[in-house]
């Protein structure tokens, strides 16, 4: 934590957050469909069914478990580029919010705050050179603010679940994400 302000109503935490910027051998498309292809976007309809009958909580982890088998599923995404197209802006990138909520779920329990970071904010996207990257905040870091050592050591599982994606997508995996 890089330092605390405390107001009466208020609470503002300063944190440090590595920025993990991944040039990815693939183009563009090619990743950003690997990527899509290893992270399936969430299945509302079932989960939304399995709330609706107020199911067990194993039921949603089974469900979490056959929709992300690498771990993490997408819970939104926006292809940035034809929107700022419109101003002249020609380099592509997506932006998406990945995540699993059983993992979340194990922070929430202790701070329900934690969901600010997570799912995590994702981009694939070009460099001015043109170069394909994948982009994202170290998890543990983003958690990190909350001082709860318990969040942060979800969020180091999340780091190295982010490294078996990026190996999983033969990506060059950082060091902080192992």
């Amino acid at each position: 934590m890089v330092g605390t302000t405390t107001h009466p109503a208020t609470l503002a935490l300063a944190r440090s957050v590595a920025r993990l910027e991944i040039a990815v051998e693939d183009d563009y498309e090619q990743f950003r469909a690997r990527y899509e292809q290893a992270v399936p976007p969430l299945d509302y309809r079932r989960t939304f069914d399995l709330v609706t009958v107020q199911a067990p909580w194993s039921a949603v982890q089974d469900l979490a478990d056959e929709n992300a088998p690498l771990g993490f599923m997408i819970f939104w995404r926006f292809d940035a580029q034809p929107l700022f197209g419109v101003a002249g802006d020609h380099a592509r990138c997506t932006e998406y919010l990945m995540g699993n909520h059983v993992i979340a779920e194990r922070m929430y329990r202790r701070d329900a705050g934690a969901l600010l970071y997570v799912p995590l904010r994702t981009t694939i996207h070009e460099s001015p050179s043109g170069e394909a990257l994948f982009a994202i905040d170290r998890p543990s870091d983003t958690v990190a603010v909350l001082g709860r050592p318990e969040i942060t050591e979800v969020g180091r599982e999340l780091d190295r679940k982010v490294g078996a994606l990026l190996r999983h997508l033969g990506a060059p995996v950082p060091d902080e994400l192992t």
